[in-house]
């Protein structure tokens, strides 16, 4: 499983979105799941079907208790994690999964996103 985490501002639209992802991609596997913090996952609807990719949301718990590799004040200010593109991503890929790419920011600023592989049985 290889899970792309997106954290953003409000504001942020698909241009942002898709801007991050392709950052965190170049060189990566392909991504087989789109995740973010459960209040923000509308935002990733339009992405998801034109990839066809599942929506995981992350709650609040599970953000706080990812240990992440960046530490952005704003998301430790706003949701308690150093980053939540990269929480978000761990906490999608699941217990014993490691972040393959750090937090990327799309041009605006306005979104991040990471990826994180599982570990496989």
């Amino acid at each position: 499983m290889i899970a792309a985490g997106f954290g953003f501002r409000r504001g942020a639209g698909t241009v942002s979105l898709r801007a991050a992802l392709a950052l965190a991609q170049q060189g990566q596997p392909p991504v087989t799941l789109l995740a973010a913090p459960l209040d923000k996952l509308a935002a990733l609807v339009d992405i998801a079907a034109e990839l066809d990719l599942p929506l995981v949301g992350i709650t609040p718990e599970a953000l706080m208790a990812t240990s992440t590799r960046s530490r952005s004040l704003a998301s430790l200010s706003a949701r308690q994690t150093g980053s939540v593109s990269e929480a978000s991503a761990l906490a999608a890929a699941g217990s014993g999964s490691v972040l393959i790419a750090g937090r990327c920011i799309s041009a605006d600023r306005l979104a991040t996103c990471a990826i994180a592989k599982g570990v496989t049985a």
